[in-house]
Order: structure tokens, then C-alpha cells, then sequence
């Protein structure tokens, strides 16, 4: 018997159940200060991290992929030890080197300024990771990564738009690309999970402008620059969002479908019923509606390897949770289940996840085409979280399973990109 890596690969069972009687006897010494603490939350040693962070980087995995791998060895020498601030510097050295790089090319080549900018962008993210509210120092790199993106945007053709949208007395900035193509546009609502940001859902979006498909990108409550946390009723952002986006005379507000990743897939399951009439369907790729919830999967989850590190402070941060026992009590009430929702009309769903995920339970995917009206699903019997595996990299689900049903819905009949 054996347990999975990020990618799905085994790993020998005495390994597996040594580090989770590992991290499960550190528990109750680090769960309650978790999100407070200084020094990076398990489950590996520096030794360990410091390898798998290469390794990582070596195979295009996330939340490594595309850091180039010998900038993963440069911040890699910076780690002398497992303190969130020593992570957040040694990435923030490699991002200031890119900045320097960038300008030097502004006014000579644009092409080499933009892709500088995107490789100051990811190292500054990736020294942010997994949230910004864990340290001064990753709120630093938060800040800078954000330059840096401004940055690479603008040289991006056509660009990515910085926009706003009014919001309980507020405005929330999100960020809109739109193809050349005749308006108005179909558009792809996109969601940020637990650890990306709307830079990561909008860094990228060439395949769906190849169709003429737009894309909005927004952080979820709890993350970026959202001005609320995750709470029972925060997904009126997103209502408030789409209020906004049925005023653009560029995007057909006919044809939208919500995009959602990782824990992300909540939100758009949640918009599916809640608006309904609003969206031509959504997304669900990680499925975590109620299982995922529970303290029991919470607990089992914390072991486990396919999160780098901190997946208990990184999840803590999104409820504004303190303790362990107040975060392991709130879940339960987010639970689509509890909240009557499964068995109401929605929207088509396609549900996409790996029957080996040790993020999100399988389960809750099951049970989500168990209930309310029929929906698409695609399972890898090999899969990890996303349904990624060695066979099934993050670009092939994308391509091959999540692109194709979105042209549908929005009913874009060219060619699919898949290169």
C-alpha cells in the first residue's frame, strides 16, 4: 500500500504514516498559534522543503510552476532556515533582480521588458505563498509582486486592464482582459483558490482570447485585495461583480461562465445556484462543498504532501480565524449541504477532480452528482488535487477538459487551442 505525492506519484505507506504520526503529534502544540507564528507550519523539515521546492521547480509543479529551476536554486541558498521571513527574502532578492532586468529593456524591447516583468511577478508570488497575511515580509512581496504585474500587464496586446466595481460603499479591484474580436465578448469569470491570486487566473489567458473569449478575474473573499473574508453570504461579491460587468457594452452578459479553482470551486458551485440566471454555467475544478468542511477531512488534510507548507495558517487567514477550535467549528456552516443548496435549480456544472486528492475529498464530487440536476464530471482514477497526475499535467486538464466545455457553454465554435 502506498500514499500519493502532489502529482499522484506513491510513496511508500511507512513514509506516509510516519509523517502523518508526525505532523498529528505536533498538533496540538502548533495548531492553536499557527497563523501567528513566525516559522513555517510542517509538514517538512528545511532539509525537505528545500528538495522538494526543487523538485518542483525541476517538473513544472505547483505552486513552483514556472520558476525557472535556476532561480529555485538561487532562493534555495537563501534558506537557512524555516522562517517565513527568510522564505519571503529569498524570493523577493530574485524578484528585485528581474525589476532591475525589466527597466533596463523598457524602451528598447518590449517583448524582453514584459517577459522580465512576468518572472519578477511570479518569484515576487511565490515568496508571498501561501498568503500575504503571514508575515510583514510576504505582505512585502505581496506588494511588490503587485507592481510587478501592473508592469508586465501593460505590455501585454491587448492588455490586461486593472478595473473597479462598486461594492457596499467600496470599490474592489479585479482585472479584465478582452480579445480584439468584435464586441461584445463571452467572458470567462475567474476565481483565485486558497494560495493563487486574480494575477495567477489572468497571467495567462491566451487560449481563451485565441477564441475570442474574454476573461474577469477577482480574489476570493479572504485573499489579495478582497475587502471581505469567507463568511456565510460572502459570495455577494461576486453578485456585485456581475451587476457590474452586465454594464459593460463590450462583454455580451448573455454568455458568461464562473471559472473556479481548487477552493474556488466552492464559489462557483455556489454562483451555479445563486445566479443561475445570470451565468451559462461554472466550473467546478476541486470540489470541496461539504466533506471538505468537516474537522474530521480538516484534520487528515493537514498531513499532507501535496501542500508545500502552512495549509492550516493559509486556510485560518481566509476566516480571520484565531484558534483551531474556532476554525474547525466555522467550516461546517459554509457546507452547500447544510445551506439547502444542492437540490435547488442551477446552472450546468462540470466537476473536475483526482480520485486521489488529499485536499479536497473526492467525495464531495460524488455527492454533487448525487443531488439537483444532472452534471458533467471528469474523474482521474490517478489524480491528486485538480486531477493532476503524471499523465494528466495541470495544461492537459485545461486544455482537454475545461477549455472545450467552456467554448460550449459559451457556444464558441472555432478550433480549440491546445498547444
Amino acid at each position: 500500500m502506498a500514499g500519493t505525492s502532489e502529482t499522484g506519484e506513491t510513496m511508500p505507506l511507512l513514509q506516509h504514516n510516519s509523517q502523518r504520526l508526525r505532523v498529528v503529534c505536533l498538533l496540538a502544540v502548533l495548531l492553536a498559534a499557527a497563523p501567528a507564528m513566525a516559522q513555517i507550519w510542517g509538514p517538512l523539515t528545511l532539509d525537505e522543503l528545500k528538495a522538494e521546492t526543487q523538485r518542483r521547480a525541476d517538473r513544472n509543479l505547483p505552486p513552483i510552476a514556472g520558476i525557472k529551476p535556476d532561480d529555485a536554486r538561487a532562493a534555495i541558498a537563501q534558506l537557512h532556515n524555516l522562517e517565513r521571513e527568510t522564505w519571503a527574502a529569498a524570493w523577493i532578492a530574485n524578484g528585485e533582480r528581474y525589476m532591475k532586468e525589466a527597466r533596463s529593456h523598457e524602451g528598447t524591447s518590449s517583448q524582453q521588458a514584459r517577459e522580465a516583468y512576468y518572472q519578477a511577478w511570479h518569484n515576487f508570488s511565490t515568496g508571498r505563498w501561501p498568503s500575504e497575511k503571514l508575515s510583514p515580509g510576504k505582505q512585502k512581496a505581496y506588494e511588490r509582486a503587485l507592481d510587478a504585474f501592473q508592469a508586465y500587464g501593460k505590455l501585454l496586446d491587448p492588455p490586461i486592464q486593472t478595473v473597479q466595481f462598486p461594492f457596499e460603499g467600496k470599490q474592489v479591484t479585479a482585472y479584465l482582459r478582452l480579445p480584439k474580436s468584435a464586441k461584445p465578448v463571452p467572458l470567462v469569470f475567474g476565481i483565485n483558490g486558497l494560495d493563487s491570486r486574480k494575477e495567477d487566473v489572468i497571467a495567462r489567458v491566451d487560449d481563451f482570447l485565441k477564441l475570442g473569449i474574454g476573461v474577469f478575474a477577482v480574489d476570493m473573499p479572504g485573499t489579495g485585495q478582497s475587502p471581505i473574508l469567507v463568511d456565510i453570504g460572502s459570495e455577494r461579491i461576486f453578485s456585485a461583480a456581475l451587476d457590474w460587468l452586465q454594464t459593460r457594452k463590450d462583454i455580451d452578459s448573455k454568455r458568461i461562465v464562473v471559472q473556479g479553482r481548487s477552493w474556488s470551486g466552492y464559489w462557483a458551485a455556489l454562483m451555479a445556484y445563486t445566479e443561475k440566471d445570470r451565468i451559462r454555467g461554472a466550473v467546478v475544478h476541486g470540489v470541496g462543498i461539504h466533506g471538505f468542511f468537516q474537522p474530521e477531512w480538516q484534520k487528515k488534510s493537514f498531513t499532507t504532501r501535496e501542500y508545500l507548507f502552512d495549509i492550516f495558517p493559509a486556510r485560518a487567514t481566509i476566516y480571520g480565524a484565531k484558534t483551531e477550535e474556532e476554525y474547525l467549528a466555522y467550516g461546517p456552516k459554509l457546507s452547500l449541504l447544510t445551506r439547502g443548496f444542492l437540490d435547488k435549480p442551477a446552472a450546468p456544472m462540470i466537476v473536475v477532480n483526482g480520485e486521489r486528492d488529499t485536499q479536497q475529498p473526492i467525495a464531495d464530487l460524488y455527492l454533487m452528482m448525487k443531488h439537483g440536476d444532472p452534471k458533467d464530471a471528469w474523474v482521474n482514477p490517478a489524480g491528486g488535487h485538480m486531477g493532476r497526475s503524471p499523465g494528466w499535467t495541470s495544461r492537459d486538464v485545461f486544455t482537454k477538459v475545461v477549455l472545450p466545455w467552456i467554448a460550449r457553454r459559451l457556444e464558441v465554435t472555432q478550433t480549440v487551442a491546445t498547444q
